[in-house]
């Protein structure tokens, strides 16, 4: 793994990162987001909080934890990828990275491999990797249920959401904002649309962020299959689609099966 410093490079090609980190009352979540940013080797970044006027300590911590490159935004917005977009209209990076609260870089060289990748591949659209599951402890639980692909493509969505959203870096002139007539699964859109500008998507073999567990929410479970069914059908034609979802239940059902396992894991260490 590659530690690596902006002194190594000449500024003028050292990429920045935006990295958007969305909030509303996370005080629970925040401090390992912002330990995972400030913690970095890599210093070329902007930390971009926004927050949704938030009424716990969200604010305070943020502010406490802050690196002298943060921004803090906070007002009321009309739901996550609103948020979203406004972090977008804050960025001044070459590429954002969504890193929302309870979600962490799973390295202190993560940003650091990442411009690598960048420098040596000159400038790609996407630069990706893999994700783990974690719990509240910060502990491993799994591997997500959908590896990312070592050969990135437009195509490759066809499968669902085979890059976590964490761990899908984006060059900033490519990335449109956010189409919020989607509740649940605008990002699984914007991922596709991305990949349609992009014109070179490169693999980093790692682990390259943490997602919190607790925040693969059942509640909207419906909701956001058939929001993504819906986008599948648009881009990629409803008849392939349909007979694509066939082959879907086997990992739907090890998904589920893995998320019930955590459950009832967590209703036991809270019980004790």
């Amino acid at each position: 793994m590659c530690v690596m410093n902006t002194s190594d490079y000449d500024k003028r090609e050292t990429p920045l990162f935006s990295v958007i980190t969305v909030t509303y009352n996370a005080e629970k979540e925040l401090p390992a987001t912002l330990k995972s940013v400030r913690e970095q080797t890599f210093d070329s970044y902007e930390h971009l909080i926004v927050d949704g006027a938030s009424s716990d300590g969200t604010l305070r911590i943020a502010k406490e934890g802050a690196p002298d490159s943060q921004t803090l935004v906070s007002s009321p917005d009309h739901g996550l990828y609103d948020a979203m977009n406004k972090g977008l209209d804050l960025a001044t990076g070459d590429y954002v990275v969504f890193l929302n609260a309870g979600d962490a870089f799973h390295s202190r060289d993560t940003l650091s491999l990442l411009a690598r990748k960048i420098l040596d591949n000159d400038f790609p659209g996407v630069v990706y990797g893999q994700t783990d599951l974690v719990d509240s402890s910060r502990r491993r639980v799994a591997g997500r249920h959908l590896e990312a692909p070592s050969q990135l493509s437009y195509d490759s969505f066809k499968e669902g959401m085979v890059v976590c959203h964490q761990a899908f870096v984006v060059l900033r002139r490519i990335a449109g904002y956010f189409d919020t007539s989607y509740r649940f699964s605008a990002d699984y859109e914007w991922c596709i649309r991305v990949l349609q500008h992009s014109r070179n998507n490169c693999y980093v073999d790692s682990v390259l962020v943490d997602y919190l567990m607790e925040g693969m929410t059942t509640r909207n479970r419906r909701a956001s299959l058939a929001e993504r069914f819906k986008i599948m059908c648009h881009y990629y034609g409803t008849l392939p689609t349909i007979w694509r979802h066939l082959g879907f239940l086997p990992r739907f059902l090890r998904r589920r099966k893995l998320e019930k396992e955590f459950s009832a894991s967590a209703g036991a260490s809270s019980s004790e």
